[in-house]
């Protein structure tokens, strides 16, 4: 594995941290998790499981995670479980009465960043409502001054009980995050409302509860992705090799900076970013016409936008044995054209932002779009490069802004580029 020196460094710790920070160094995409202190409760549920897979998963993003395990919690996962994944001791409710007892669940709850409960039961969510602390994850809880997620998973009916319903209307009327449940197939073998939903997706609360006071906070993204698809026939379209991962990376950058996000796609193929609101589109046009309804502090145009699409639409799927059809083309509507015409003075977007993937004159061909778009600035990049722009999961990207300045990113993640423009963007809307 190829490291620079601060990184080797790093690395020469004990072997728990060891592992972590190689993971780290080569999965940069939750930057927002490096150095946060999270506590991980989890109590008596078969969805425990899923707890150290979530434990692992921040850990390896470079988190100091502590994991509480009630004494319903250790049935089904062992604490040495969760010290092979996390390179940390867990704990249970014998340290309650342990050497430590007089400042452990203060020191926890004075020191970390966020408190997930997952799998949280509805025993657990009912002693929370009701402040009772008899172990030494509710006491901790009540001693928190950071955020607190849960993350309910119960079995059949136990989750639209009144009496659930009604400590999950007091929980949240006191701040508590709650992520899930889902609904599907249970351990009793009953369908319904209960399921924890998967540590991805808890992860994704989880970067939204800790972005909630960033940079970006109390601002609307617009963020587009992928390449559109023209339509020839009933089954054929003309579209690019966009893959939406700069988009993607993008919408989650903004979401990671507090930002209210919607993400306009056309690719159905990723993991869609938790909390963003998603509009599906398919064509140029739909695009547009997304846009047209919106308005925002910031548009990030990161879609490739088909520039030309079939002049008329066959009805029916084209035969091979009628022979090679004559497919006409015209101009495409221009999206960032159309958007810096339309509602006169009255900008709809304080801050636009444009992509320029060029295969030639990259430079000249994005500072000509930056001008005759209005863009307060542009992302360049060399779409010839193999390690580099369409379908891979890095970019090099130059960035050229309206008053003349311009930043050359060296290669980097498409995560850490978006997490460059986003603070761009944050600078030019302060």
């Amino acid at each position: 594995m190829k490291t620079d020196a601060r990184s080797s460094q790093r690395i020469q710790t004990e072997f728990g941290h060891r592992f972590v920070l190689c993971w780290q160094y080569n999965h940069p995409d939750m930057s927002i998790l490096s150095g946060k202190h999270i506590l991980i409760g989890v109590t008596g549920s078969i969805a425990a499981y899923k707890a150290a897979d979530l434990a692992s998963k921040l850990a390896q993003a470079g988190a100091k995670v502590d994991v509480l395990l009630t004494g319903a919690g250790e049935k089904f996962v062992s604490p040495l479980t969760f010290q092979s994944v996390t390179g940390r001791r867990a704990y249970t409710d014998a340290d309650l009465w342990g050497n430590e007892a007089h400042v452990l669940h203060v020191s926890f709850g004075k020191s970390a960043d966020l408190l997930v409960i997952a799998p949280c039961t509805a025993d657990t969510m009912a002693k929370l409502a009701h402040g009772i602390a008899d172990n030494l994850l509710t006491v901790t809880a009540l001693a928190a001054t950071c955020p607190i997620l849960i993350a309910p998973a119960m079995d059949g009916g136990m989750f639209d009980h009144p009496a659930t319903q009604e400590n999950l209307k007091t929980l949240l009327s006191r701040g508590l995050l709650v992520a899930g449940p889902a609904s599907g197939h249970l351990a009793s073998g009953l369908s319904g409302t209960g399921r924890m939903i998967e540590p991805m997706e808890v992860l994704g609360h989880i970067r939204m509860a800790l972005g909630k006071n960033g940079k970006l906070a109390g601002k609307k993204i617009i963020v587009t992705a992928g390449g559109t698809q023209e339509a020839i026939d009933p089954v054929r379209v003309i579209t690019n090799h966009s893959s939406g991962k700069q988009g993607y990376a993008l919408a989650q950058a903004a979401l990671d900076a507090g930002a209210e996000v919607c993400l306009i796609t056309t690719t159905t193929a990723l993991t869609l970013p938790v909390g963003a609101h998603v509009v599906h589109v398919k064509s140029v046009q739909e695009m547009l016409d997304a846009l047209l309804n919106k308005s925002a502090d910031a548009l990030v145009m990161a879609a490739a936008a088909a520039d030309f699409r079939p002049k008329n639409i066959a009805k029916e799927k084209m035969k091979k044995r009628d022979g090679i059809p004559q497919i006409e083309l015209e101009a495409a509507p221009d999206v960032l054209g159309t958007l810096s015409t339309v509602g006169g003075e009255k900008r709809r977007f304080k801050v636009t932002v444009g992509f320029a993937a060029e295969s030639q004159s990259l430079l000249e061909n994005a500072a000509e779009k930056l001008k005759s778009k209005g863009l307060d600035f542009i992302a360049a990049n060399d779409i010839s490069a193999k390690d580099a722009g369409f379908a891979v999961e890095t970019n090099r990207l130059t960035l050229l802004f309206a008053d003349g300045t311009k930043e050359n990113l060296p290669l980097m993640s498409k995560t850490e580029a978006a997490e460059k423009i986003m603070e761009h963007i944050a600078r030019l809307l302060e």
